[in-house]
């Protein structure tokens, strides 16, 4: 074993695939493939394996996300047709529109994940810069960033789990967890700088974390209210829906449960205003002419 290796581990059955980010003496740091879990093993407990259809195939990591992945695809569908006929309807004449969605900030504590990430953002034409940042240090990017980029939505992901051997706080303290800590700290640096949970939106956490200490930080939406793994691109199906809702509209995680891989056990959150706002007239495109 060595690090770089993709592995899974014997004693959970081989249920989930890692990479091994490091390792100290005959333990393993492990971070997910599919699910954004931070965890540790014993290297006698590991089996190595294939990792190339999950690296470098995103859409067939799993049929779940695949499906996932579809709905959402039908919901951008359903949405820009619904934003069209806000225009066009009851006018004798079609003006022409133009569309501002909501931007997304992306932090993400993997730089496998982050690339996933902003390719789908891509295909969904959801406007986004995306930044590797590992989780202890997104409070202080967000303090350079947030004046930079002006986002409307803020993505603050990594890698999370509960620890092994819990503090004496148990499930309901920040010290049993790898990295919530570090991202409620990242969620209230950017309710510093945006206090209102409409004009900016927050969607935070990882596998197993801290859901109610992130929500009171100012999360709009996070994991894990039942602190399951998330599959590692579910931050991003909420916030694509997010940037194409109009601000005229409100929706809540009812709205968006089936649009992710797990559902309400995965993420919850509070009632939001869309970001998605749309112009009129039509934008022409004109070309410039030389003397």
């Amino acid at each position: 074993m060595r690090q770089g290796d993709f592995v899974t581990r014997k004693s959970y059955g081989g249920d989930v695939m890692f990479k091994i980010e490091r390792i100290d003496q005959l333990k393993a740091i492990l971070r997910g493939v599919d699910y954004r879990l931070l965890a540790d093993a014993p290297l006698v407990d590991l089996t190595l394996t294939n990792p190339a259809e999950a690296i470098d195939h995103p859409r067939s990591s799993s049929p779940e996300f695949r499906e996932s992945l579809r709905r959402l695809a039908v919901s951008q569908v359903q949405l820009q047709e619904k934003n069209q006929l806000s225009v066009t309807h009851n006018q004798k004449v079609n003006p022409g529109y133009f569309e501002v969605p909501g931007k997304v900030l992306h932090l993400d504590g993997d730089p496998t994940y982050l690339r996933k990430s902003m390719q789908l953002y891509g295909e969904l034409r959801v406007p986004a810069e995306g930044f590797y940042i590992p989780e202890s240090q997104m409070a202080d990017a967000l303090h350079r960033l947030l004046p930079q980029i002006k986002p409307d939505i803020v993505v603050i992901t990594g890698h999370d789990g509960i620890l092994k051997h819990r503090k004496a706080t148990g499930p309901s303290g920040l010290a049993s967890y790898k990295n919530s800590q570090n991202f409620v700290n990242a969620v209230q640096i950017a309710r510093q700088y945006e206090r209102n949970r409409d004009a900016m939106i927050i969607v935070a956490g990882a596998c197993q974390s801290h859901f109610e200490a992130l929500l009171r930080a100012g999360a709009n939406f996070a994991s894990s209210p039942a602190r399951i793994l998330i599959h590692a691109l579910d931050p991003l199906c909420i916030a694509a829906k997010l940037s194409y809702t109009s601000v005229k509209e409100t929706i809540s995680m009812l709205d968006i449960m089936d649009l992710t891989v797990t559902g309400l056990d995965g993420l919850g959150g509070v009632e939001t205003r869309g970001s998605y706002r749309m112009g009129v007239p039509g934008i022409q495109q004109h070309t410039e002419e030389h003397v």
